[in-house]
Order: structure tokens, then sequence, then C-alpha cells
């Protein structure tokens, strides 16, 4: 059976500053083992569960965070931009039996560490379908569409408290607990290590591929923080302002809706000024 992990950086062990996860501090270079361990962790517990092949998806940033070199020698990791589905890349091969979100997060305009979706600022909120959503929110959809389950999910209790809301099933680690955007109580690597092993081994039993999900339509709504922003991401064909600073787009599936979602993220993200925003 083959598990992916969709490895994001904000909700590892340890993390809860920006420079922890901006490429190239000093910080990020010490985070990253501890990232790493997690990963290590849950390729454990998915093997020990009876999954034969493990795929780690770099999904954080510049998706070259993962150290290489310390990655549990029975798995394969892909790195690197540009993905087709970015964070879930790999599912649309057909042949994952279960998906693990690492290190997710609380997505934006909510309360969680690092909390945003997709972008760390310039968006205050994400909506599918009138519901807001997350990163993990999202993929989710994506990742039903090919016929995979979310077994496990990773990151503050903030993140697991979201996964119930898109993954009921899954089991769920809490590695830190929120106390502001930028503040946490954290446990040490050796036992979040643990938990994440004794989970990912445990949600083998919700591994299998299923009947891929159909969607309806799905309409996503973003929110940003200047008007200029929205008139940007509105550039994208099939996306429309509805607000000054709020977009609008309806996409026939999820693998659509995701790669739209990413077209709007780019321009959004390239239409910000380094200090008016």
């Amino acid at each position: 059976m083959k598990i992916l992990i969709s490895a994001d950086m904000e909700g590892a062990t340890g993390v809860t500053w920006p420079a922890d996860v901006e490429p190239g501090t000093e910080q990020w270079q010490r985070c990253r083992a501890m990232f790493t361990s997690d990963v290590n962790a849950a390729v454990a517990g998915f093997l020990a569960g009876g999954a034969t092949e493990v795929l780690v998806n770099e999904a954080h940033a510049t998706m070259r965070n993962l150290l290489l070199e310390r990655l549990d020698d029975r798995a394969v990791m892909l790195t690197g931009r540009h993905k087709d589905l970015s964070m879930v890349e790999g599912v649309q091969r057909g042949d994952v039996d279960g998906v693990a979100f690492l290190g997710y997060h609380a997505g934006a305009g909510a309360e969680g560490v690092l909390a945003h979706t997709y972008l760390p600022n310039s968006v205050t909120g994400v909506w599918l379908d009138g519901e807001p959503a997350s990163e993990g929110r999202l993929n989710a959809q994506v990742v039903a569409e090919f016929g995979s389950p979310v077994v496990l999910v990773t990151g503050d209790d903030r993140a697991c408290v979201d996964a119930a809301g898109y993954a009921p099933q899954a089991r769920t680690v809490a590695v830190k607990e929120y106390v502001s955007r930028y503040a946490a109580v954290c446990r040490p690597p050796a036992r979040t290590a643990e938990d994440i092993r004794a989970a990912a081994e445990s949600a083998m039993a919700l591994a299998g591929r299923g009947e891929p999900v159909r969607h309806d339509p799905l309409t996503v709504e973003v929110e940003v923080d200047a008007a200029h922003l929205a008139g940007a991401a509105a550039l994208v064909p099939g996306v429309r302002r509805v607000a000054e600073r709020r977009v609008r787009y309806t996409s026939r599936d999820a693998f659509a809706m995701i790669r739209c979602f990413k077209a709007v993220m780019t321009l959004i993200s390239n239409a910000v000024e380094s200090n008016y925003g």
C-alpha cells in the first residue's frame, strides 16, 4: 500500500516564528532537523502499519526544506517547485492508498500558530462553498477526487481541530499548543516523534483507495488586505471581483479549483510591494 505524505513546515515540531520557516535563516536551518524528524516518524509508523511505499512531497515555500540525507531511506522524496498539484502532487497518479497532512496549520484569518492559507500574509480569508478553508480543507477536496483518504494530520492543536471538519476519520497529533500566532507550548522532538509514529501506524487501518468523490462545481472566495491585490487576482480568467477586497470563482472540479487557486495566489503575491503591501 502506498502512502503520500504532504509535508508542510509551519505545523512542525518546535516551529513558532516566521524565521523558523523562512529559507536561508539560521532558525530555518535549525528547524529543518525537527521537520525531518516529524517526517521520519510518520514514515516509520506507516511502514510498521503495513505500508509498502511512502512518497514524501515537500509542500512548504521553496519545497526544498527537508534534509534528504537524514530521510528514512525506505521513503522517497519529491522536492522542489513547480508541480501541477503543489502540496498534494503525486495523488493524481491514482496509486495512493492514503494521504498524510504533516506539519499543517490553521487557515487565513483563524487562530493558530503561523496561521495562513498559501500566502503568509496579504490573504485575510478563504472560503470554499461558503465555509472557511484552510490548506488542509482545500487539499482534502483534491485527494478525495482521486479516491485517496486523508488518514493522518499533524500540526498545532488548532490544526487538529480544523482537520475534524474536513477529515473527521483521520488520526491527529498536536505537536504543540497554540498560545498566539507566534507562540506555542512545544514538546521536544523525541516525544512528538513517538506520538506521530504511533498515530501513523494506527492510521494504516484507514488506508485504502475508494471511489473517487465527484464534487459539484466548487466556489472559492478569497479576501485580501488591499484592493489592488483583488484587482491582480481578477486577471485570472473566470475570477471576478465581488467586493473591493474580495474575488470569487467557480470550478468544475477540485483539480481545476486548486490549479486556479495557485494562479490567484501567484498574482496576488507578485502584486505585493515590500513596504505598502
